[in-house]
């Protein structure tokens, strides 16, 4: 594996532990995944599992730079998408953007293809853009006003 893999691997799962913390303090009961990450053929590992009042959030976590567009593995959100169902909780993607210094969310099934899938799912910049911030899309999600929610995380 070559250096700038490693820094690319070594990144986002900074970015993973960094998003655990966070919820974590925001009162979530949160879990990353044993094997996030690693090219587990047959298992359905998300990156990270979050609940919070009977609520099951499945996250597949990326981090970039700077806003603009990159690619999904389909097969890898599709395992997302198994998990979340099997566990009653929403498949969704999270993407830190340094530049922003923000957090978005996407629904993994609102960016899906309809019909056969190819192998890499692109996500246009301008849907990162638009994309609800994070801990915005969560407090909607809970029911819990943003103000109350982000005096949890302090």
């Amino acid at each position: 594996m070559n250096n700038e893999i490693k820094k690319m691997k070594k990144r986002g799962v900074q970015a993973e532990r960094e998003l655990v913390k966070k919820l974590w303090k925001m009162g979530f009961a949160v879990v990353r995944g044993p094997a996030s990450g690693a090219k587990v053929k047959k298992a359905v590992y998300p990156d990270i599992v979050a609940i919070k009042n009977s609520k099951v959030f499945v996250l597949e976590v990326k981090k970039r730079r700077e806003l603009k567009s990159f690619y999904l593995n389909s097969k890898q959100l599709l395992k997302v998408i198994e998990f979340a169902e099997r566990a009653g909780g929403e498949a969704l993607i999270a993407i830190k953007i340094d530049s922003l210094k923000v957090w978005k969310v996407l629904e993994i099934s609102r960016i899906l293809p309809q019909g056969a899938l190819p192998e890499r799912i692109k996500v246009d910049k301008e849907v990162v853009d638009k994309a609800e911030e994070l801990f915005a899309y969560l407090s909607k999600k809970l029911n819990i006003g943003l103000d109350k929610f982000i005096q949890i995380q302090e």
